[in-house]
């Protein structure tokens, strides 16, 4: 299994709407950044990630998986992007917010603390469970 992080603008869409779709889940379109494409392209059904609010709040508030591998992305009819599809698993109990992860030690060299803008990221294994730890889980 591999862990991810996925970044949405809680004004577009937030925790709460991606709850709201149930086990049907929602497809993450309209990523148009190569590199992040290239991510979802790498992930498989099962794999787990976090659910990060960029701009407001800037923190990781809940877990996703992904439940539908990478499809053409139906918010374009341009054949260069494809997307996933993730459900919501759990919430978080505590918020882990961007600043929380630049001052751990143990999360120096992740994706989000030196490359903040990238929507789509990995997360290695030990970046998972140092993050799930601080947000309660």
């Amino acid at each position: 299994m591999n862990y991810w992080l996925f970044k949405s603008e809680p004004d577009t869409w937030s925790w709460d709407q991606q709850v709201a779709k149930g086990a049907e889940g929602e497809e993450w379109g309209g990523v148009r950044n190569y590199q992040a494409r290239n991510f979802m392209r790498a992930m498989k059904v099962g794999d787990l990630g976090f659910f990060y609010h960029s701009n407001i709040g800037k923190e990781v508030v809940g877990i996703v998986e992904v439940c539908r591998e990478s499809e053409p992305d139906s918010t374009t009819e341009d054949p260069r992007w494809d997307c996933v599809m993730i459900r919501a698993v759990e919430p978080v109990k505590v918020p882990v917010t961007l600043e929380d992860c630049k001052t751990t030690p143990a999360l120096k060299d992740m994706v989000l603390v030196n490359n903040s803008r990238l929507s789509v990221q990995p997360v290695t294994a030990d970046e998972w469970k140092t993050i799930r730890k601080m947000a309660g889980l």
